[in-house]
């Protein structure tokens, strides 16, 4: 099936439920948690890798969905670091199929282009196959001009290890002297996860009736709207997406509340931590004149002075710091863009031999 299958006719009712739907907030951004390919194929009496294959086709028809609908941004669980531990046969086949969907993609390379889609990986690819991830790379490549909506898949995946990552990052960083230990903060930390580049999640949908994350998004998840449906993946419907929206809008007061309150408790935090380092490098500064300071009692316009240098240290730190961040965080997405460049094929993919036949 094709990653761009010919639209359906919608029913009037359909259109009548997204044009109330759009009325109120719609989601930028939807994260998927794609559950039950496996059970729903026990249920149809198929072979695992036919559920795999169903699944891969509605997720072609949700991505057209939530274009129709206006939702910019969809992040989906393609492939979990702890999927490794599956079958050897389940693992081959799934390598397999993410070829030639990703093959079939780069084919359909004007289709990209024609709905402005821009395909992000997230994740650790360096555990894949090498040719799968020249597949990756070329699609992440030929799309990254796009900007009318983003699809991110989350391949080589898990939050714990995106989070770990990030922490070596800063932990290198510090020991190399690019920002200070004290620079390190919530909002530095998340600029170095594979998300980075993404608007925060608004709404997550995981499918089959679990409730839980499975180490999904775990940090960039914390203000968004969880709605868990009792539904296999290969069934899920356009009736689902809405009644999911429904629920993103009746919570999307409390959402943006939070997210706010989150906000400024982090500008408070790093408006805390700017002023105490200044006053431990200002003490520093202060001992090393202590023995050639005079003993005459400030005037009061000195003290006024003071007061005003106090407040120009602060700024002046914190402009020193953004400065830092910035130049660690640019170093750190080029070192990602040239990895990604570093796995371009020679000649493109889509010229290459046919891939195999999948089989079960």
């Amino acid at each position: 099936m094709s990653w761009f299958p010919q639209r359906r006719q919608r029913t009037w009712l359909q259109k009548g439920c997204e044009a109330i739907l759009t009325v109120g907030p719609v989601p930028k951004h939807v994260a998927i948690i794609m559950d039950g390919n496996r059970r729903f194929a026990v249920k149809k009496s198929l072979a695992k890798c036919e559920g795999h294959l169903k699944g891969f086709d509605k997720l072609a028809e949700t991505l057209e969905w939530c274009l129709d609908l206006g939702i910019s941004e969809v992040t989906v669980y393609a492939f979990s670091i702890e999927n490794f531990k599956r079958s050897s046969d389940e693992v081959s086949y799934l390598m397999e199929l993410s070829r030639q969907k990703f093959a079939k993609l780069l084919q359909e390379r004007d289709l990209i282009h024609k709905h402005g889609v821009c395909v992000r990986i997230i994740g650790d690819i360096s555990l894949l196959p090498r040719d799968l991830q020249e597949l990756l790379a070329e699609a992440v490549s030929i799309s990254s001009e796009n900007k009318r909506a983003i699809l991110n898949v989350c391949f080589a995946y898990t939050a714990r290890d995106d989070i770990c990552m990030a922490m070596r990052e800063l932990a290198i960083a510090v020991k190399e002297g690019q920002i200070k230990n004290s620079d390190i903060s919530e909002e530095l930390l998340e600029k170095c996860l594979y998300t980075s580049h993404s608007s925060p999640v608004d709404l997550l949908i995981r499918t089959s009736g679990e409730t839980r994350l499975s180490d999904f998004l775990l940090w960039e998840s914390s203000f968004s709207c969880l709605a868990f449906v009792k539904v296999l993946w290969p069934e899920f419907s356009i009736w689902h997406l809405y009644a999911a929206i429904l629920h993103y809008q009746r919570n999307y007061n409390k959402i943006q509340i939070a997210r706010q309150n989150q906000t400024i408790e982090r500008e408070r935090l790093q408006r805390d931590s700017d002023y105490h380092c200044m006053m431990e490098e200002l003490s520093l500064e202060t001992a090393s004149r202590d023995s050639i300071s005079c003993m005459t009692a400030p005037s009061p316009l000195s003290i006024t002075t003071e007061h005003k240098s106090m407040q120009e240290r602060v700024q002046q730190y914190a402009r020193e710091r953004e400065k830092r961040t910035e130049a660690f965080l640019s170093c750190v997405y080029e070192r990602r863009k040239q990895f990604m460049k570093s796995l371009l094929p020679v000649r493109p993919i889509m010229s290459a031999k046919p891939t195999a036949v999948l089989t079960c």
